[in-house]
């Protein structure tokens, strides 16, 4: 599990094509490896991976990624010198300070627009259908592994209002226009409008 609270941005040092599989080799500061064990969970712009081999001392941790997550997340796009955002996973006693994440994509949104001045940037997001039925104003939703609160809903997709802190620590201040951002719905709201269907669906089969 994540929270949503990106800890450190990374850089892709390498990317090893193998059978079946596609291993990312992730630079980041050694701080952020402390304690590190092989097989730990870390969010990669979202995607929640296992740590196949790492060296803390020199901050570099490797991931195996399949085909079914390169094809459901932006990580089959990524080149070396590519900037991710990294989180390390929740551990008991830390603080929630975004919203519960479990690393599962959905799918992907494409940025259509970017509106900045010098305090205030704003994205508009298109999502395919499917996704955007879960998608409320005000509601949470992890975009790039960065917990988030959905702004406007329009019929093809949604905006995100962000403050300079969060374009400063995390990759969403570097995307432009035709980008794919990874999306992880809020878990709470899907099974809630999930049940209500289900509900109704049940009573008016049964009239």
């Amino acid at each position: 599990m994540f929270t949503g609270i990106v800890q450190s941005t990374a850089t892709i040092s390498q990317i090893n094509d193998l059978a079946g599989l596609r291993r990312l080799t992730v630079q980041l500061a050694p701080d952020y490896l402390q304690q590190l064990q092989r097989g730990a969970s870390v969010a990669i712009n979202g995607v929640c991976l296992t740590a196949t081999d790492f060296d803390s001392a020199a901050g570099w941790v490797c991931f195996d990624v399949i085909a079914e997550t390169l094809a459901k997340t932006n990580l089959g796009l990524l080149q070396q010198g590519s900037q991710v955002n990294l989180e390390r996973s929740l551990r008991f006693g830390d603080e929630v300070g975004g919203h519960i994440v479990s690393g599962h994509i959905q799918g992907t949104a494409e940025l259509v627009a970017v509106a900045k001045d010098a305090q205030n940037c704003t994205l508009q997001l298109k999502v395919d259908a499917a996704l955007l039925a879960y998608i409320q104003p005000k509601g949470f939703i992890a975009v790039e592994g960065c917990s988030l609160t959905v702004g406007d809903v329009t019929a093809d997709g949604f905006s995100l209002y962000l403050i300079p802190e969060t374009l400063a620590i995390t990759t969403l201040g570097t995307k432009v226009v035709g980008d794919k951002l990874n999306i992880e719905l809020d878990q709470q709201t899907v099974t809630i409008i999930r049940t209500v269907e289900r509900l109704l669906a049940d009573r008016f089969a049964a009239q």
